[in-house]
């Protein structure tokens, strides 16, 4: 039984342990994926993924304008159109000389609902054995949607990550060997908050550590349980990468749910989200293909 439980175990997460992929890359030729540009791997483009983080980001930021005060202090400018933006949306709030009166506050589900048309969260997966899954809770998603994203602690090459990839079914390879750590538990977990306390900048923090909690404040960071299709569930999502741009709004980074590993890497913050294959209506459960490696 034991044994049994250790190959159902190993089962559910060898396709993406990298020791193990590099070791049967050429024994898994059908399941090899030739990317000759990673812009031909893309089923939207950045300029789409950008708006969309860009939209939820400022919705959730909006309705939680009350904790930002030390950020606005800093930036009377943004503080500004913030209000412009909450005066716009709320009609009946009343904004003088940049200061605002109490708003009603949504849940980050509801907000995602009220931005992109609808809400995502994490529940018992519909596969047997599966554990947790990731649902459309609420409303429509249509083909071509940034639907979740994938968080944890980004690795370039050659940094070490062994010790947490040991047992841990959420290590993710990127197309240029990138790998991202999306486990919330143990070490894994440890380590992305380290970095995310080290990157903080006075009121500004540079990523989410929400989404190690049982309640992310920004809804779309719960991909890394996205469960891998079967013969029965098809994959109706697919696993896209995104470089965040320089000119993100520093204010808005506190909803980024992933942070590099290295201070002094000075590239751009490197994010994977999952866009939808088809539509997909309230109810279903989200799969994709853990099994598709990249050569």
């Amino acid at each position: 039984a034991v044994l049994r439980a250790l190959r159902r175990r190993w089962g559910s997460y060898k396709y993406r342990f990298v020791p193990w992929v590099a070791a049967n890359l050429r024994r898994q030729r059908r399941t090899l994926r030739y990317v000759p540009e990673s812009s031909q791997d893309k089923i939207i483009s950045d300029e789409d993924v950008f708006e969309t983080l860009l939209r939820t980001f400022k919705a959730l930021f909006i309705n939680d304008l009350s904790r930002q005060t030390d950020i606005l202090a800093l930036l009377p400018e943004v503080k500004c159109q913030y209000l412009e933006l909450l005066t716009s949306q709320h009609n009946q709030s009343k904004v003088t000389s940049c200061s605002h009166q109490s708003q009603h506050v949504f849940s980050p589900e509801e907000v995602l609902f009220n931005t992109l048309g609808f809400a995502v969260s994490r529940d018992r997966s519909s596969l047997e054995s599966a554990g947790t899954g990731v649902f459309v809770t609420k409303g429509f998603v249509p083909k071509g949607t940034v639907v979740s994203m994938y968080p944890g602690t980004v690795y370039r090459k050659h940094e070490p990550i062994f010790f947490q990839s040991l047992g841990n079914p959420f290590i993710f390879r990127c197309i240029d060997g990138i790998l991202i750590d999306g486990n919330d538990k143990g070490l894994s977990r440890s380590v992305y908050r380290s970095c995310s306390r080290r990157d903080q900048l006075g009121p500004f923090q540079m990523s989410d550590e929400s989404w190690l909690t049982a309640s992310p404040q920004n809804p779309l960071a719960v991909g890394q349980y996205v469960n891998n299709c079967s013969h029965e569930k098809a994959a109706n999502v697919c696993y896209q990468e995104f470089d965040v741009p320089g000119h993100f709004p520093v204010e808005l980074k506190q909803y980024l749910p992933n942070i590099v590993y290295s201070h002094d890497t000075e590239s751009h913050l490197r994010c994977v989200v999952l866009v939808t294959l088809r539509d997909i209506k309230q109810g279903e459960e989200l799969f994709s293909n853990y099994y598709t490696v990249v050569s």
